[in-house]
């Protein structure tokens, strides 16, 4: 159970009290002074804006359980540190408004338990009751704490007196409430004959125990005169019982013993200077790595034992060897609670006891299953059974009125003895016919008995087909999944090839535009070439008439010839980054291979 569970069972306690009108809701007045003094006991600092600003509206009327907790959680519970405030403050406040309204003690005084006592069985009550509202205790934990406080005593718990009680008491949902336990108390019933101071120690010692988380304390010779025999002690080990009288501890700075009045905790063992615990000389923090072990007799002292941490080792003696093994017994199981991470013994074994009646109930579900199951094929066996009597009902029946016939047939008809003969014949297959029927359905019966047990099996069967089929269909949604991812990855690539598909046909579509742009710029070159041919044979025809121009003509043949060498270059030059550069440059050489001889034919007539 966490610190907030706790808290909340008690502020249900007070939410109730505030209910007068028992109508599930509470002034709003009402509800701020309440959680003014949650504050103040929780040590929270208090945030009268907050809680003004979560009751402004323009409902004036009263505010249920669930509208409270909102604001109950957020600025209340969720603050709440444990350690920083008293728990029992806390409760006393929630008993103080829940007493007013609803606990009821004998008037006359002839209460078993006090006030205080009162106060302190609430809560037991509300450590051991249910988790679920409106709180109840059921009757195992009911007879668990009365066993406890009763052993306290040295008492022996009449179980079969509770039984009978807790059968005549009105129970809602299934077990008690804390008004009714604590009447069931007051009316002295299972406390006969104890004086009042004894039942208070009681109630005190398993108040520390269970609330407190006091697992083991020694106690003083005043306490002993109520109880004349040493009982178990809080611990719930059968091995560790009660200690009698102080134990003594040996002092780290001067060295002496000292008697002390110890008391332990799962985490700490502290000691007192007297039982009233009001100066604390100081504790001994206990963890999984400290140890218990058992001293020889020096020192003028005996049944000595020490207890070691990672600092310090503390040295004690006890007064006698029982009680020094149930100190350090009762130690090492705190220690073991330590290295096993509880912080409460009972709390741990509450857990365990809701547990195992949980089991018992689940078995008992079964076993009432079972039996219906059973009783149902029983019913079925009756009803088979009974169609069987019917059917010899009917052959009695139908035998009887074969006597009938026959005896009849035979005082009006003694010369048909011959026929009637045939009819006896008759009757008695019909009679061995219905014996075979009678066999046939005894046999049809079994055949259902395990024909039902069949269908069970099936069904078994069909719901272990069924997890399959769950799973392999959760198997086929993560591959499906994983066939989506992997579609997605491929049609990604897909884009992603399509992109450089198209950068590659422009690119080519590119390089085919600057191969017409060369191709045509060709062209024009041939062009230029054949009109210098013509103008070549031009002047071979006027040569021999104009001889006079002939150095004319030699220095435009020359002019002209360093043009084509010109021409040529600039033509390799743009032709030689082309990727096609062969046929490119056989083309331009095609066209100039021809002007060639006409040169040398030129400059050979020249000469």
């Amino acid at each position: 159970m966490d610190l907030r569970a706790e808290l909340l069972k008690s502020i249900w306690y007070a939410f109730t009290a505030l209910d007068v009108e028992k109508s599930g809701k509470v002034s709003k007045s009402q509800l701020k002074v309440l959680s003014h003094n949650l504050y103040t006991v929780l040590c929270i600092p208090h945030d009268p804006v907050a809680l003004e600003e979560h009751f402004r509206d323009d409902d004036d009327g009263p505010v249920s359980s669930q509208g409270y907790m909102p604001y109950l959680n957020k600025y209340i519970l969720d603050k709440v540190e444990e350690g920083a405030f008293v728990k029992e403050n806390f409760d006393e406040l929630c008993w103080t408004l829940t007493a007013k309204k609803n606990y009821k003690p004998d008037r006359n005084g002839n209460s078993i338990v006090s006030h205080q006592d009162a106060f302190k069985l609430w809560c037991l009550f509300n450590f051991l009751s249910e988790d679920k509202y409106p709180l109840v205790m059921v009757p195992d934990e009911v007879e668990y704490l009365l066993k406890k406080i009763c052993t306290a005593m040295n008492v022996e718990l009449n179980s079969c007196e509770l039984d009978d009680y807790l059968s005549q008491e009105p129970q809602g949902q299934g077990g008690l409430t804390v008004w009714q336990f604590l009447d069931m108390v007051n009316s002295g019933r299972f406390l006969r004959g104890i004086e009042q101071e004894a039942v208070s120690m009681a109630v005190e010692e398993v108040y520390q125990e269970v609330i407190e988380d006091v697992l083991k304390q020694a106690r003083s010779p005043h306490v002993l005169e109520h109880k004349p025999c040493p009982a178990p002690g809080p611990i719930s080990d059968p091995r560790v019982s009660r200690a009698q009288g102080y134990l003594w501890k040996k002092g780290q700075l001067r060295r002496n013993w000292s008697e002390r009045w110890f008391t332990l905790k799962p985490s700490v063992l502290s000691y007192y200077v007297s039982e009233e615990r009001k100066e604390k000389k100081g504790s001994i923090m206990l963890d999984k790595h400290c140890c218990v072990e058992v001293l020889p007799d020096r020192d003028g002292k005996r049944c000595m034992f020490c207890v070691k941490t990672s600092s310090r080792t503390y040295e004690m003696s006890a007064s006698d060897t029982r009680q020094r093994q149930e100190w350090t017994l009762a130690i090492q199981m705190a220690i073991r609670l330590q290295a096993e991470g509880k912080k409460s013994l009972h709390k741990d074994l509450k857990q365990k006891r809701r547990e195992q009646r949980e089991q018992r109930e689940q078995r008992k579900a079964a076993k009432e299953e079972e039996t219906q199951r059973l009783k149902q094929l029983q019913e079925e066996k009756e009803r088979k059974l009974q169609e069987l009597e019917l059917l010899k009902e009917a052959q009695r029946q139908a035998e009887l009125l074969l006597q009938e016939e026959e005896q009849r047939r035979r005082q009006q008809h003694e010369e048909m003895q011959r026929t009637l003969e045939i009819q006896l014949q008759e009757a008695e297959q019909a009679r061995a016919s219905m014996q075979a029927e009678m066999v046939l359905k005894e046999a049809e019966a079994e055949r259902q008995r395990k024909r039902i047990l069949e269908l069970e099996d099936m069904q078994e069967r069909l719901q272990e087909a069924l997890q399959q089929e769950v799973k392999a269909r959760q198997d086929e949604e993560s591959v499906r999944y994983a066939q989506a991812r992997l579609l997605a990855e491929e049609e990604e690539k897909l884009k992603q090839l399509m992109k450089l598909k198209e950068e590659q046909e422009e690119y080519i579509i590119k390089t085919q535009r600057e191969k017409q742009v060369l191709k045509q710029e060709m062209e024009n070159k041939n062009k230029c070439l054949e009109e210098a041919q013509k103008q070549l044979e031009e002047v071979r025809v006027n040569r021999q008439r104009v001889d006079q121009d002939v150095m004319a003509a030699q220095r435009k043949l020359r002019q002209a010839s360093t043009n084509v060498k010109h021409w040529n270059v600039q033509m390799n030059r743009l032709m030689h980054p082309i990727g096609p550069g062969e046929k490119r440059t056989n083309v331009s050489g095609g066209g100039f291979a021809g002007y060639q001889p006409l040169l040398s034919q030129r400059d050979s007539s020249f000469k």
